[in-house]
């Protein structure tokens, strides 16, 4: 909610869009670790990269547009790389958005609404722009190649431990099929 909040400063939204590239690459490193044979495994798979890359690009985004506000050359040249950095993560989470919906059991693609909506309009333009003011100003070998590294912030929520529960008799394939023991 801090993220669409038109009062939260771009240091709350970057910080917030960083703790969340930490979530969604926990939540990706422990699915790895699962054993998901059945026919959604790829669809949550796909929809955790998904959400993952979309915090990328949002998270480099607010990055770049603070860095911007440094007034040297190369912080212009690292916001510019960011800017870029978040305008890839945002295409490339576009493809496996059309994957995951694709992945069966096949979804429709709705709209996008909220912080992602707002984004897919703004990074593109933004990155662009910068791009073409930074060349114009300095010589093209001073816009950086690579994107400069997100700040690494504490994450501010602790998972507590759980333990799932034993699974129920009624779950094995018996009782699925319908067929008593």
């Amino acid at each position: 909610m801090a993220i669409d909040s038109m009062k939260a400063t771009l240091a709350v939204k970057r910080r917030l869009a960083c703790e969340m590239v930490k979530y969604w690459q926990q939540a990706q490193d422990n699915l790895m670790n699962l054993p998901l044979t059945n026919g959604w495994g790829e669809k949550h798979q796909l929809f955790v990269k998904w959400k993952h890359l979309e915090a990328k690009a949002a998270a480099y985004y607010y990055h770049g547009l603070i860095l911007d506000e440094v007034n040297t050359e190369k912080s212009h040249g690292m916001a510019a790389a960011a800017l870029q950095a978040a305008d890839e993560y945002l295409k490339e989470s576009k493809k496996v958005l059309e994957a995951f919906h694709a992945s069966p059991p096949t979804s429709r693609n709705p709209s996008l609404w909220g912080t992602m909506k707002y984004l897919s309009e703004k990074i593109p333009k933004d990155a662009s722009s910068k791009v073409r003011i930074n060349r114009d100003l300095y010589s093209c070998d001073r816009i950086a190649e690579t994107a400069p590294t997100l700040p690494d912030f504490a994450l501010a929520l602790k998972p507590d431990d759980y333990q799932l529960p034993p699974v129920h008799d009624s779950w094995n394939e018996d009782g699925i099929n319908g067929e008593s023991s």
